[in-house]
């Protein structure tokens, strides 16, 4: 069946979402991490589980696309709910002493499994929309993006019910993880007909070539420029807003934030599809420039408005950069060998989780003088990009 005629790709499209929007709970570390901030471990050693889920999550995917050709799609589901399951299943056990099974079970196991699944999902709901390439992974991306103000949120309100507590709460999750992906395992395929779009043989790549070409690592350090921007933005973001002299509604603007996160992802696939991808490039570099630029302001000149609009920037510029990147990569590789090679092109995520950790000794001023940095570093990788 061609896609493009498809009556049920929108049903796919929207299950991929729910999927996607309850996998987003690794975004939420920073909310759900609470109950661990009353154990005898430092906050550097719990950031350090967010980072470690955040490897783990691109690994999981990169594992995933070098298996695609080997296990079925249904096999790497099974294997993912049996991960997420299992790893939240011993965060809900651990007796507090030693950090090693948080570290295993959410930060290996739960970022492994649904790293496997995001990259599953991306893949076999992106095959059905050739010709809205941007549109599909915008909208899965947008579910990502939007966990932590819904599901993160509700997810502590939980903690607080007396019946439950936080170990059944993080148990529960698990288990609704696991049935959602035992669903989608028996859910997803892929279309038998891609159409001529999706199938010119000459704009297939396999990883190997992929890689050969200058222009990758060119987009791939272009990327992880840009996602760092955003990383650093969204890690902070509560302190970063009461620094820039908005204490009293630190966290309603930390939470706008992520619905601009969310905004951006939507926004930037449907550009995509509408003007291409050359401008698609241009407008990504001016938005994240502006972003760390009206930030930087904000800080040095202690213009609270001006910094949180940048900062609100700054979200919606990170938002663009797992939907672009998973346009592009079809755009310019292909769709044959998507699954490998946008799980390798999404490692980007590897160095940009560690700049939040890096900048974090410097004072806002100065984190986003470097950040102004990045992005233009950026811009100038982002003109010379090319297809071929």
């Amino acid at each position: 069946m061609d896609p493009i005629k498809s009556k049920s790709r929108w049903a796919r499209l929207a299950l991929g979402v729910v999927t996607l929007l309850f996998s987003g709970i690794i975004y939420s570390w920073s909310l759900i991490k609470a109950p661990f901030d009353s154990f005898e471990w430092s906050s550097s050693a719990l950031t350090l589980n967010y980072t470690l889920t955040m490897c783990f999550f691109c690994l999981g995917g990169f594992v995933s696309g070098l298996l695609s050709k080997k296990l079925s799609m249904r096999v790497r589901m099974i294997a993912a709910a049996a991960l997420v399951l299992g790893g939240f299943g011993i965060v809900s056990a651990m007796g507090g002493k030693s950090i090693l099974p948080l570290y295993i079970g959410y930060g290996f196991m739960t970022g492994s499994g649904i790293g496997i699944v995001y990259n599953v999902v991306i893949s076999a709901t992106n095959a059905w929309f050739p010709d809205r390439k941007g549109l599909s992974s915008g909208a899965l991306m947008m579910g990502f993006g939007f966990t932590t103000l819904t599901l993160g949120n509700l997810f502590v309100k939980l903690f607080d019910v007396e019946a439950l507590g936080w170990r059944k709460v993080y148990f529960i999750y698990g288990a609704i993880l696991a049935v959602i992906f035992l669903v989608q395992a028996f859910v997803l395929k892929m279309p038998e007909s891609r159409g001529k779009a999706a199938s010119d043989a000459e704009n297939d790549m396999t990883a190997s070539q992929m890689i050969r070409r200058f222009s990758f690592w060119k987009l791939f350090v272009f990327f992880a420029l840009f996602a760092a921007v955003g990383s650093t933005a969204i890690a902070g973001a509560k302190g970063q807003f009461a620094d820039l002299g908005a204490v009293g509604s630190a966290a309603v603007l930390a939470g706008l934030l992520t619905v601009c996160n969310g905004l951006g992802r939507i926004v930037s696939g449907a550009f995509f599809d509408r003007f291409g991808r050359r401008k698609t490039q241009y407008l990504t570099s001016a938005v994240v420039i502006a972003a760390t630029a009206l930030t930087l302001l904000g800080y040095a000149a202690e213009l609270t408005v001006v910094g949180c609009i940048g900062l609100c920037l700054c979200g919606f510029s990170y938002g663009f950069s797992p939907t672009i990147s998973a346009a592009f990569a079809a755009e310019f590789y292909g769709s044959r060998n998507f699954a490998l090679n946008f799980s390798i092109l999404n490692l980007i995520l590897i160095p940009a989780s560690f700049v939040p950790t890096l900048l974090s000794s410097l004072n806002g001023t100065w984190t986003f003088a470097v950040l102004v940095i990045f992005s233009l570093v950026g811009l100038g990788i982002n003109l010379t990009v090319k297809k071929s």
